[in-house]
C-alpha cells in the first residue's frame, strides 16, 4: 500500500471538565475511504474539527504527504486540500443555492474592479447539483428547500473545493434512501479519482458499504481498527460501546411493563395508564380527522393512536409527515380538521394549547426548534413549565435543580453539570434533554419527529427503551422516522404518507419494507 496521505498521531484535546481526546491516532491513504465510528461524545467531531482548523489540539501531530503541518484556521485546512461537510448545516437561508456553495470563494472578473462572476457561479453550481443527482435550480433561495435538500447543498459546497481529503460528518442524516444511494455513488466516484474520504456516520450499514478501513473511538480514545471483511455490524458495535448490544429494538412485545416510579423517576410524571399496550378495538387516546395542512391543502389526513400504542409514520422526505405533527402541536395552523384527545375535541391554535393538554413534540431539528443552545441543561429542562418553579414571581432554583438532576440521572444524560450549556453536549445527550423537559410534565401524547437523527447506536437503543416505557405507561405515541429499520423495529402500526396524503395504515403483521415503500411512492394498493 502507498504511504498515507494524512496521519494524525497523539492528538489530545481538553475542554473545561472534559478530556475530549486522549492521544488519538488515525491515518488515511490516497483514494481510501476510512470510516470513523463511536458513540456521541466519543470525540469524532472534535478530532475532525482539529483537522479542519476549527479547534487547536493541545498535543499531537498532523502530517500530510509525510510532512508535518500546523493548521490554525479553516482557510489553512482548505489550502492543504481538506474539505469538511459538517454534521450541523452551515448554510444561509437568505442566499440562493449558488451563493451558498461559493460563499467566501466567489470567482471575480474585471481586473481591479473585482466583480463577482455570477454566471460562472451558477454554471458551476448547476454542474455540481447534477453530479449529485439533485434537480434544483441553482438560483433557488435556500430558505425554500427542505432540510434534506439543504444537506445536499452543503455536500455540493464541499465538492466545489476539489479537496484531496474530504471529511463527511453525518452526511446522510437528513437524506432519503434515493439521495443516500446517490451520495454513496459519489463517494465511490471520488475514491476512484484518488480523493481520500473520512466518513463519519451512525448508520453502520453505510460504513459497511463504502469503507475500506474503520477506526473506532470510545471516550476520546482509540479502541481499534477494522479492515475488509472484519467490518461487520457486530464488530463495529463491540468497538464502539465495549459490549454486545442485545435486543436493539426491544423486540419482545409481550409482557412489557414499566418499572416502578421510584426506579424510573423520569417517567413517573407520565399520564396515568394501565401500564400495558392498548389492544385492538380499544378507543383511541388521540383521534385526528380530516386534517388539512397549508403545505398540502388538497389532501386531508385521518388516523387514531391508542393509549400505549406506538404508531410509526413512514414516507419519503417531503411526504407531509412533519407538517401533520406541527399542525397537531399548533406550530402551524391547520386549514381544517379535528383533533380529539381522550374523547374531547381540542382547539389547538398554538403550541401552548397543545402543551396545556399534555401533547408534546420532540422536533426533527432539535438545535433550532427543540432547545435554546446557549442556555444550560437545567434551564432547557424547566423552561416549558417555568411557572411550576416560581413562588411570588421568583424562580425556585432548588426545585429546578432537583428536577433536572433527576431527569439527567434516569435518562443517562452525560454532562459535566446541569449548568453546562446544551451547546456543549453531544447530539444524543441534547436529544435526551429535549425528552427530559417533556417527561416531567405528565405527557398524554408524545410526537417524536426523527427521534434518533444523528444519534449513535448505543444512544438509539436508550431512546427506543424510553419510547417503549412511555407506551407502557399509557402514553399515545406518534413516531415519524425516515429509517426503515426503526419504523419496522419500533412501531405497533404504521401510517404511510405520500405528498400529504395517507396511502395506507398497516398493522404490525403486514409491515414489510416492500409494502411500506410501495405505499410511500404513491401507490394506494399494497405490493404483492
Amino acid at each position: 500500500m502507498t504511504s498515507p496521505f494524512l496521519e494524525l498521531s497523539g492528538i489530545c484535546k481538553r475542554f473545561p471538565g472534559v478530556v475530549a481526546l486522549d492521544c488519538v491516532g488515525l491515518d488515511v491513504h490516497p483514494g481510501e475511504v476510512v470510516g470513523l465510528i463511536g458513540e456521541n461524545g466519543a470525540g469524532k467531531s472534535t478530532l475532525m474539527k482539529i483537522l479542519g482548523g476549527i479547534y487547536h489540539a493541545d498535543k499531537g501531530a498532523i502530517a500530510i504527504k509525510g510532512r508535518d503541518v500546523t493548521i490554525r484556521r479553516v482557510g489553512e485546512a482548505i489550502a492543504l486540500g481538506i474539505g469538511f461537510i459538517h454534521q450541523e448545516l452551515n448554510v444561509l437561508d437568505n442566499l440562493d443555492v449558488a451563493a451558498n456553495v461559493f460563499l467566501g470563494r466567489e470567482p471575480v472578473w474585471a481586473g481591479p474592479l473585482r466583480l463577482v462572476d455570477r454566471g460562472r457561479i451558477y454554471r458551476q453550481t448547476r454542474q455540481l447539483l447534477q453530479d449529485l443527482g439533485l434537480d434544483i435550480p441553482s438560483r433557488t433561495p435556500l430558505g425554500e428547500l427542505s432540510i434534506a435538500h439543504r444537506q445536499m447543498v452543503e455536500i455540493a459546497k464541499a465538492l466545489s473545493l476539489q479537496a484531496r481529503i474530504l471529511i463527511m460528518d453525518e452526511p446522510t442524516s437528513c437524506l432519503t434512501l434515493a439521495e443516500t444511494e446517490r451520495l454513496l455513488q459519489v463517494v465511490r466516484e471520488l475514491r476512484s479519482q484518488g480523493v481520500s474520504i473520512i466518513y463519519i456516520t451512525h448508520r453502520l450499514g453505510e460504513i459497511r458499504r463504502c469503507a475500506d478501513r474503520v477506526f473506532a473511538l470510545r471516550d476520546g480514545r482509540n479502541t481499534g481498527m477494522l479492515a475488509g471483511r472484519e467490518i461487520t455490524h457486530d464488530n463495529m458495535v463491540r468497538l464502539m460501546i465495549g459490549r454486545e448490544l442485545n435486543d436493539y429494538y426491544d423486540g419482545g412485545r409481550s409482557g412489557r411493563t414499566l418499572a416502578a416510579p421510584c426506579e424510573t423517576a423520569a417517567l413517573s410524571g407520565a399520564a396515568e395508564g394501565e401500564g400495558t399496550r392498548a389492544a385492538a378495538g380499544d378507543w383511541a387516546a388521540l383521534r385526528v380527522r380530516n386534517l388539512r395542512t397549508r403545505a398540502f391543502p388538497a389532501h386531508s389526513v385521518s388516523f387514531d393512536v391508542a393509549r400505549g400504542e406506538i404508531v410509526g409514520f413512514a414516507g419519503l422526505v417531503g411526504a407531509g409527515r412533519s407538517e401533520v405533527a406541527q399542525a397537531i402541536f399548533g406550530v402551524d395552523e391547520a386549514l381544517e380538521g379535528k383533533v380529539v384527545l381522550d374523547g374531547r375535541e381540542l382547539a389547538v391554535r398554538s403550541p401552548r394549547d397543545a402543551i396545556d393538554n399534555g401533547m408534546y413534540l420532540v422536533p426533527e431539528d432539535r438545535r433550532n426548534c427543540g432547545l435554546i443552545m446557549e442556555m444550560t441543561v437545567v434551564e432547557n429542562m424547566t423552561l416549558p413549565a417555568l411557572w411550576r418553579y416560581t413562588l411570588a414571581g421568583l424562580i425556585n432554583r432548588d426545585a429546578e435543580r432537583s428536577v433536572a438532576q433527576r431527569q439527567c440521572q434516569v435518562l443517562g444524560v452525560k454532562t459535566p453539570s446541569i449548568h453546562t450549556p446544551v451547546l456543549n453536549l453531544s447530539g444524543g445527550n441534547q436529544q435526551k434533554v429535549v425528552l427530559g423537559k417533556w417527561l416531567s410534565m405528565r405527557p398524554r401524547v408524545m410526537i417524536f419527529d426523527e427521534p434518533t437523527r444523528g444519534i449513535d447506536v448505543g444512544a438509539k437503543a436508550e431512546i427506543y427503551r424510553l419510547i417503549r416505557q412511555l407506551a407502557a405507561a399509557g402514553v399515545a405515541i406518534m413516531m415519524i422516522s425516515s429509517e426503515m429499520e426503526e419504523i419496522l423495529g419500533v412501531s405497533d402500526r404504521v401510517v404511510v404518507m405520500h405528498e400529504g396524503a395517507v396511502t395506507g395504515i398497516l398493522p404490525r403483521g403486514e409491515c414489510t419494507e416492500e409494502v411500506i415503500m410501495h405505499l410511500a411512492v404513491g401507490h394506494t394498493t399494497r405490493a404483492a
